[in-house]
């Protein structure tokens, strides 16, 4: 990928209405309509929303469906192809991080009372093994629900927050 295309994601990324579409993406191919529907935002911000994440390479075509004598693109997010694009080069992800929090923030206030929650905030000296064996359980943890991830408000469904940011400190920071 190159610096250009880098930093295209990375823009396309860093917008919370977009996270939560990329959210949305990953369970199922919807249309500009049915996000617009979900978000409880316009079917233009919608579709401006998607051509961004589009053009950026973070949402791919995904079939039309026909909508009253018109065609409506669906789009899906191929979170599997992205996670494992190895020349997608780590960047100053300050505005993304800066959205992650905003998002948190967003959906920590809609979360339901008196369910369990993992919190953890954590900046401490481990070992590289014990770096090694979190490393690989939070990866796991992403691909599993990234996998496993359904339409929204299917029925027998949890609406879920995971939000991981797990890196390696300077040493002088």
């Amino acid at each position: 990928m190159t610096d250009d295309r880098s930093l295209a994601a990375l823009r396309a990324t860093s917008h919370p209405l977009r996270l939560q579409m990329l959210s949305l993406l990953t369970g199922a191919s919807m249309s500009a309509a049915e996000v617009a529907r979900e978000l409880g935002t316009t079917q233009a911000n919608a579709s401006y929303h998607l051509r961004v994440l589009a053009d950026a390479g973070e949402i791919v075509p995904d079939g039309e469906e026909s909508v009253r004598g018109g065609v409506a693109k669906k789009y899906r997010h191929p979170w599997e192809e992205l996670s494992t694009d190895t020349s997608r080069p780590p960047s100053d992800m300050a505005q993304h991080v800066r959205a992650m929090g905003q998002e948190l923030a967003r959906r920590w206030a809609g979360k339901r009372t008196k369910t369990k929650s993992v919190i953890t905030d954590a900046e401490m000296w481990v070992s590289p093994e014990t770096w090694k064996r979190v490393q690989g359980l939070l990866a796991e943890a992403s691909t599993i629900v990234h996998a496993e991830a359904l339409r929204p408000r299917s029925e027998g469904s949890l609406h879920v927050n995971v939000q991981v940011a797990a890196f390696e400190m300077r040493d002088d920071a």
